[in-house]
C-alpha cells in the first residue's frame, strides 16, 4: 500500500507540474491522421504450413 501511495503521489506531482507549465510551453502539436498510410486489413497475409497438420486428440485411449 505504501508503494502504491508513493507511485500515485509521484504521478500526481508530475501531472500537476505539467498542467501548471502548460501555458508557458503551450500544447504539443497533434499529429494528423491523414499523414499515416492506410492499412489493408481485408487481404490476409499468406501463411506457409510446414509439416503435418495438427489434429487434436479427442479420444485419448485410442492412439
Amino acid at each position: 500500500m505504501v508503494l502504491l501511495g508513493t507511485v500515485t503521489l509521484c504521478c500526481a506531482i508530475v501531472a500537476g507540474t505539467l498542467a501548471l507549465l502548460e501555458p508557458v510551453f503551450g500544447r504539443a502539436p497533434q499529429r494528423q491522421i491523414a499523414e499515416s498510410k492506410p492499412v489493408d486489413v481485408v487481404a490476409p497475409a499468406a501463411v506457409r504450413v510446414v509439416g503435418a497438420p495438427f489434429v487434436p486428440n479427442v479420444k485419448p485411449r485410442e492412439r
